[in-house]
């Protein structure tokens, strides 16, 4: 099968023959339909997290397929079935990690690969969903999706009213608009450095947009909430600069969430002060999603066009292609990209 494989930090990935491994206790084999391409692939390409003792290794961790073949001991999914694929846990066997080679070297994976036409997936990385449940979407509930939405109802437990910021409205930013709008927050206020991406969050519920390459959006913030700060403000970029930023837009009785994952030798320094008069400051892990619960919920608020999905797609490109689609990322000009495997 053809797989797109990381050789080189900082380099393009490698396309290539990889063989299936043969299933082990508690391995899935799926088809791949469609995968995201999340800012953690990004990051694993860059070194953001320095250096990668992994390599070679296959990418990826949101997308979508049909289900081949089960291993020993797998209840959960049967052949036939569409699948979701996702890091964050869900039930069933957390399995050993697959080994995967290529002309006879290993190349290395986790316990969900999606650049690829087949993977190897740990039984409780996937989620059953409708077999006609639209692909390219259903790649996008992987990860951004559900982080986003999550970040709002279970990091922040935002109520109907309260206001929040959010900085960096890529893919799971967009999905945290998305989730305030769904909870009637008030005022939704999105920042980025790049207008399509402001443009974007209107559509998905902002009531407010902040330029921050123009404007200083704690000034703008502390404007808007007269004074006293916000509910809830999330940042998604992982940049020191814009999470202290993050933390001085937050009320004293307000919650930031750090959802970006920051440059591994950054350190943040805030005055801790305001904590003890009611502030909090936590990390996001995947919005502390439960896939298994929140996979099919999300399924069923798309197919009642309570949720917007396939509007975030706005580039779609092959596996041959994936090159270029990093760049298309790493560029800031696309909402989503999702890769077609067929």
């Amino acid at each position: 099968m053809k797989a797109a494989i990381l050789t080189q930090q900082n380099a393009p990935l490698d396309i290539a023959d990889i063989d299936i491994p043969k299933l082990d206790v508690g391995h899935v084999l799926v088809k791949m339909d469609y995968s995201g391409i999340c800012g953690k692939q990004i990051e694993e390409i860059n070194g953001k997290r320095g250096h990668d003792r992994f390599i070679p290794h296959l990418l990826g961790h949101e997308g979508a397929g049909i289900v081949t073949e089960v291993g020993p001991g797998v209840r959960k999914v049967k052949a036939g079935d569409k699948v979701v694929l996702h890091w964050m846990k869900g039930s069933g066997i957390d399995s050993t990690t697959p080994e995967f080679n290529r002309n006879g070297t290993a190349v290395n994976a986790g316990w969900i690969t999606t650049f690829s036409e087949y993977t190897v997936v740990s039984e409780n990385r996937i989620t059953p969903i409708p077999i006609g449940t639209d692909s390219a979407v259903a790649s996008l509930l992987g990860c951004a999706v559900t982080t986003g939405l999550g970040v709002v109802f279970n990091n922040l437990g935002l109520m109907p009213g309260q206001s929040i910021a959010v900085y960096g409205v890529g893919g799971v930013g967009i999905n945290v608009i998305q989730g305030a709008a769904l909870v009637n927050a008030y005022p939704i206020v999105a920042i980025d450095i790049h207008d399509n991406k402001l443009e974007q969050a209107k559509a998905f519920g902002a009531t407010h947009t902040i330029n921050s390459g123009n404007n200083d959006p704690v000034l703008v913030l502390k404007e808007l909430s007269n004074g006293k700060g916000f509910d809830g403000v999330v940042d998604v970029t992982g940049v020191n600069q814009v999470r202290l930023a993050a933390y001085d837009s937050t009320s004293n009785v307000g919650r930031t969430v750090f959802a970006g994952v920051p440059h591994h030798e950054d350190r943040v320094s805030f005055d801790s002060f305001p904590l003890h008069f009611g502030r909090t400051v936590i990390g996001s892990h995947g919005g502390d999603t439960k896939p298994d619960i929140d996979i099919p919920r999300y399924v069923q608020l798309y197919e009642l066009g309570r949720l917007m999905l396939a509007e975030q797609i706005t580039h779609r490109y092959t596996l041959y292609e994936i090159n270029k689609a990093v760049e298309t990322v790493q560029s800031g000009s696309a909402g989503r990209c999702v890769i077609s495997m067929s």
